[in-house]
């Protein structure tokens, strides 16, 4: 565990943050420069029969983990600034005003500012993330336990929810658009719809309340991440292998890795929340022994990106924006250089946006 001037930190989940951008910058810098870019993460995008390259969908693949990541580490981070506003006196009402306009704030970045971009209204992570924050302010009343449940409920009930009312490649009512079911429109669309992202930040602010719990007799964090990691990814392969209920209609083409590992991000089947998770759990418990083992610089790149993710976010976009004027799109090859050329361009932009942000604790900085 770390200290630094913005306050009480845990190295190995900036460390976690900052893994997930630079992969979440490689499969941005694919989309940009990458003519064999796969992206068929969903019965919506794949056509049964499709040949999906190992080498294009190993890359797309070892993405999957980013917004899951992001958005559990989101909650994560907002109950552990929560029980530390507590501890310093601060009212609720200040508690929850200082959540709900960070939520709404991060929300309208995605309405705003890159749907702009896009040239129709795309509601992706950042509306995830920002809906969710404002949600919580009323549904981290329910205490850790009900959270839990309720969140299981949510990843393991959506599909059955979904089997009822959604037909894959039919109209979906704007309702179910922004709650449940994914939709790809001429005029808008829900690439993230809220509810099984929601209860991916409920699972975050429920390990967020754990490491910050000085309760008597619980298990050590790195166990309990490597336990339900195992259990995860154990759970997901028996969902994969049963290519049933679990897979939200993405059933396996084969026995290859790439079938075994093709599974739908749009929306999250309980298959992919599995995967992803578990994976994520057992990392962070490795990074968790890892900062025990090693002195944190402060100015490593990869603690640095995860200190800096939501602008790290926002800003890597414009880099690859900027850079899709001068060079020219290619293969994988052109994808993993670009992304190194954006880590190089952000590291010094990162560092001064940081020191900035943490001079200015009480700024509109704090929303990033």
């Amino acid at each position: 565990m770390t200290f630094d001037k913005s306050g009480y930190r845990i190295a190995a989940i900036d460390w976690m943050r900052g893994i997930v951008m630079i992969l979440m910058a490689l499969d941005h810098a694919s989309g940009f420069f990458n003519n064999g870019r796969i992206f068929a993460d969903s019965v919506l995008l794949y056509e049964t029969g499709d040949i999906l390259a190992a080498d294009q969908f190993l890359t797309r693949w070892i993405t999957h983990i980013c917004a899951p990541t992001f958005v559990f580490l989101a909650g994560t981070a907002i109950a552990i600034s929560t029980v530390q506003r507590q501890q310093q006196g601060m009212s609720s009402t200040i508690i929850d005003r200082e959540l709900f306009m960070r939520g709404a704030f991060i929300a309208l970045l995605d309405l705003c500012v890159l749907s702009l971009a896009s040239g129709k209204i795309v509601l992706q992570v950042l509306y995830a993330i920002g809906v969710s924050m404002m949600l919580m302010v009323a549904l981290r009343r329910l205490g850790a336990r009900v959270l839990f449940i309720t969140a299981i409920t949510i990843l393991i009930g959506s599909e059955a929810l979904l089997m009822g009312l959604w037909e894959p490649g039919d109209e979906v009512p704007l309702w179910l658009a922004l709650t449940f079911a994914p939709l790809f429109g001429a005029s808008y669309s829900s690439m993230y719809p809220l509810m099984p992202w929601l209860a991916i930040m409920m699972l975050g602010w429920v390990f967020g309340e754990r490491l910050m719990s000085k309760q008597p007799g619980l298990w050590p964090v790195q166990r309990l991440l490597m336990v339900s990691g195992c259990i995860a990814l154990a759970s997901f392969m028996l969902i994969r292998g049963m290519d049933g209920y679990g897979n939200m209609f993405m059933f396996l083409q084969g026995d290859s890795l790439v079938q075994w590992l093709h599974v739908s991000k749009y929306p999250p089947s309980l298959a992919y929340t599995l995967l992803e998770l578990g994976l994520m759990a057992i990392i962070l418990a490795a990074l968790m022994q890892l900062e025990t083992m090693i002195r944190v610089r402060r100015n490593e790149p990869v603690l640095l990106f995860g200190q800096t993710a939501l602008f790290f976010y926002l800003a890597h976009f414009g880099v690859l924006a900027v850079l899709s004027l001068v060079l020219s799109r290619g293969g994988l090859e052109q994808a993993y250089s670009v992304t190194l050329l954006v880590l190089i361009i952000l590291y010094p932009i990162c560092r001064i946006y940081r020191s900035l942000k943490w001079q200015n604790s009480q700024s509109l900085l704090r929303f990033l």
